[in-house]
């Protein structure tokens, strides 16, 4: 077995390029640390302006209330009158006044007068003379009537004068047939007698009188 022993030793190509890698590196720095352009003056001296500022506005003075003027405390002094202490009897004047009387006037008294006596009475309504159920009989029927059958009760109002005669009649319940209240009207109206109302003095008034008729078939 046979070994070959060899010395190493660098390349003088490798060397070469090393030392070109090197070369360019340090022209590239010193490339970007080389300053182009101009450096601006260093300014020394510093120029200023005054600007005016207004002074604020003054504060206005705080209201000082009036102090009211001072009031005159001048004191009066009133003299005294003496005290008279004497006592002394007073009189008094106790003679009567008389007032001549005036002669009473006749009518004139406080006495008033006394009215006459007048009798007095109570009203009367007028009243009648004769028999009211004889004012009607079954002989006022008249035969149409009858045939009819017409019947029933007729209520009315008499007006009387003072001299007790009948001036008016008004038929305030009727019968329901026009002929028995015509008929009751004029018939009472004829026979009626009356004496007149009387009023508080008794003397005769004009009055009222209400009555009613019952109209009945005869048989």
């Amino acid at each position: 077995m046979s070994y070959i022993d060899q010395s190493t030793r660098p390349s003088p190509a490798g060397m070469a390029a090393v030392i070109g890698v090197h070369a360019a590196i340090g022209a590239i720095l010193v490339a970007g640390l080389t300053v182009t352009g101009t450096i601006p003056a260093i300014i020394t001296s510093t120029e200023a302006t005054n600007i005016p500022i207004e002074p604020p506005p003054p504060t206005p003075p705080e209201a000082i209330d009036p102090q009211p003027a001072p009031k005159d405390t001048t004191v009066i002094h009133a003299p005294k009158p003496p005290r008279d202490l004497t006592v002394r009897d007073t009189y008094i004047e106790t003679t009567p006044v008389i007032v001549p009387t005036v002669p009473t006037v006749p009518g004139t008294g406080l006495e008033l007068p006394r009215p006459d006596p007048r009798p007095s009475f109570d009203p009367v309504g007028a009243k009648p003379r004769n028999d009211p159920g004889a004012w009607l009989s079954t002989g006022d029927y008249r035969p149409s009537w009858i045939r009819r059958e017409m019947t029933g009760l007729a209520r009315f109002r008499l007006d009387i004068a003072a001299t007790g005669r009948v001036t008016d009649c008004v038929v305030t319940g009727s019968t329901g047939h026009a002929p028995l209240d015509a008929a009751t009207c004029k018939l009472v109206s004829q026979r009626a007698r009356f004496e007149p109302a009387r009023g508080n003095n008794g003397e005769a008034v004009p009055g009222s009188y209400n009555g009613a008729v019952l109209w009945q078939l005869p048989e």
